[in-house]
């Protein structure tokens, strides 16, 4: 993992996201903050899982699906699974050491 601060790059209303092998922060002070670089790392860990390219398709269309569900963005994305896994699990800072492949499915919504 590299993480890099790219206060331009990032997205506005966000802090950071990860584009396998680096995470890009829009602030310094979020390089040592451990719950957030670890939703980051989450991240990493589902699109190296999912061999990367197939992830951020897999994220486009879920979030596409969850605006149409939703009519609202942030809900929307708050409700991608991938995002929905690593905001319940970005406080356990072992969550990666004992994180089987392909947790994400677990937080699916269907409804």
């Amino acid at each position: 993992m590299f993480l890099i601060v790219a206060k331009y790059l990032i997205p506005k209303g966000y802090r950071g996201m990860a584009l396998f092998p680096f995470v890009l922060v829009k602030y310094d002070f979020d390089k040592a903050n451990g719950t957030f670089v670890n939703h980051e790392k989450i991240h990493l860990r589902q699109q190296l899982e999912m061999l990367v390219l197939p992830f951020f398709i897999w994220y486009v269309l879920e979030f596409l699906i969850r605006l149409i569900q939703y009519q609202n963005k942030d809900l929307a994305y708050r409700n991608i699974s991938f995002e929905r896994e690593a905001y319940t699990k970005e406080t356990d800072l072992n969550y990666l050491k004992n994180r089987s492949f392909f947790q994400f499915l677990h937080y699916i919504k269907l409804k």
